[in-house]
């Protein structure tokens, strides 16, 4: 099977290729960096707890380019989508610690599976490479103009992401190999029997996800904007965290919020 890394160049690949279509009917290029906070949800912690929330926070940083339609030079036919659209191409990657919080976790806990938890630890680190749709609903080309003005956008796309967890434990031996070391329901029935021996999944991997976000433009100069952008971005995989156990309130598959603030230069 080809490594998660090795299908990047291939997407890149793709996406210039996708550029370059675009090219023959004539487009802009702007090109920015973003970054930003990342809140990571996932079997860690309890879902919707505020302290689960905060505390698993990581950092995202990448690349972007934009192909404008409407900002050309010479005369631009006028076309709703040419004033109110651009895709979105980007490169880029976030890690996130993550620990266990929440009631089961309490310091009031003083069990054998609450000290497990409370020693189990994570880490992603994710590479992700795709393409978004914007969707401006106020005017580009008026947005364009040099007068400091701010323009709201939504987006919509899919990415393709190559991750690789990590997991730690200080329970007993350390090691993160012996199940034991693990909090007990996920791999055992109460009556003992094995319920699961494959939750810790701390491999390399791919899988796709869906991108959907809010955000806005403010105008620096003619040819600069600042961009500010609060992402979901939903995982078609529960195994980006490194940790997929087979209990009931295991629901939904990994996903993160980033807010991210931005930069963009047009190049012409």
């Amino acid at each position: 099977m080809i490594s998660s890394l090795k299908w990047l160049p291939l997407i890149s690949i793709f996406i210039v290729g996708i550029s370059t279509g675009f090219a023959q009917g004539g487009f802009s290029n702007e090109i920015g960096i973003i970054a930003g906070p990342v809140a990571f949800q996932s079997d860690f912690g309890e879902r919707r707890d505020f302290d689960t929330n905060k505390g698993n926070t990581g950092f995202g940083i990448g690349l972007v380019h934009f192909m404008n339609f409407e900002y050309r030079s010479g005369y631009t036919p006028y076309t709703y989508f040419n004033d109110h659209f651009k895709v979105r191409s980007e490169l880029s990657w976030n890690k996130t610690k993550l620990e266990h919080f929440g009631r089961w976790v309490d310091p009031s806990k003083t069990g054998v599976n609450a000290n497990k938890l409370r020693a189990h630890s994570g880490e992603t680190n994710n590479y992700n490479i795709g393409m978004q749709l914007e969707y401006f609903p106020f005017s580009i080309k008026e947005f364009s103009l040099p007068s400091p003005s701010f323009t709201p956008f939504f987006s919509f796309g899919v990415q393709f992401t190559a991750y690789n967890p990590k997991v730690y434990t200080t329970y007993n031996d350390g090691n993160p190999n012996n199940l034991d070391n693990f909090y007990g329901p996920w791999y055992r029935y109460s009556d003992g029997t094995i319920r699961d021996t494959d939750f810790i999944t701390a491999k390399n991997g791919t899988t796709l996800s869906l991108v959907g976000g809010i955000g806005g433009r403010y105008k620096l100069s003619y040819l600069s904007d600042l961009l500010i952008d609060l992402r979901w971005q939903h995982y078609f995989s529960d195994k980006v965290d490194g940790l997929n156990h087979s209990l009931p309130s295991n629901k939904s598959n990994d996903y993160l919020l980033w807010l991210n603030f931005g930069y963009v230069y047009y190049l012409d």
